[in-house]
């Protein structure tokens, strides 16, 4: 498989080390000429420096026949020009790109690119784990970022403690669907009674997210201390 990367930055080098490793055919490209020459002592010829946001030289790299394009260099705007580049222009099949801002994910899935890496929300996802109780987990986002999986745990204080679903009045474009108990995934049904230590997965759009956590978890706990 032939892959290039854009981006010779600590994720950029490391990633073409182990394709590298692994057979791979690439190239990587780094605009900056020392940057450039550092990692070419230590990969090879495989880095080029060129600028990957430029037609020509993504065409010099071989786009044309690249199976994919991962674009991983700290610059979001740099990131999404480089896949919309090789996506409109090359017709290559798969882009990858990494996104630094979260805020910007929907901005890239809404144009196109087709796999989005985003190290903020995954660091996000692993301190959000350790606080499930009196938090809702952010599992993913659906529908180009409109609709969230979220995940809530009923703890003893929780306001659907007890209740059905038919008990719960929950926003407009918010389902419960799956709910979690003893580590055996089950539907919600109109006749599940809620208890302490259940894990219920809902799909919300995010905007009725406060609701929901109103609804599942209680209210948020004031911080200003008025």
């Amino acid at each position: 498989m032939f892959v290039i990367v854009v981006g010779g930055g600590r994720v950029g080098f490391y990633l073409t080390k182990e394709l590298l490793a692994e057979g791979h055919e690439l190239v990587l490209m780094e605009k900056d000429a020392r940057a450039a020459e550092r990692i070419r002592d230590e990969l090879g010829a495989v880095v080029i420096n060129r600028d990957g946001c430029e037609g020509t030289h993504l065409a010099e790299a071989g786009a044309n026949r690249a199976s994919i394009v991962a674009a991983v260099t700290g610059d979001d705007a740099d990131n999404l020009v480089v896949c919309q580049m090789a996506k409109h222009h090359f017709d290559v099949p798969r882009t990858i790109a990494r996104v630094n801002n979260p805020r910007n994910e929907v901005l890239f899935r809404h144009l196109g690119v087709d796999e989005i890496i985003s190290p903020t929300r995954m660091i996000l996802g692993a301190i959000e784990q350790d606080i499930p109780v009196h938090e809702l987990l952010h599992l993913a986002q659906l529908e180009g970022g409109e609709l969230e999986l979220i995940e809530a745990q009923i703890a003893a204080d929780s306001p659907i403690l007890g209740r059905k679903p038919a008990d719960i009045e929950l926003p407009d474009g918010c389902t419960l669907f799956v709910l979690i108990r003893e580590d055996r995934a089950q539907s919600v049904r109109p006749e599940t009674i809620f208890q302490e230590g259940d894990k219920v997965i809902a799909i919300s759009r995010t905007e009725c997210e406060a609701d929901l956590r109103r609804q599942l978890i209680g209210a948020a706990p004031d911080l200003t201390g008025g």
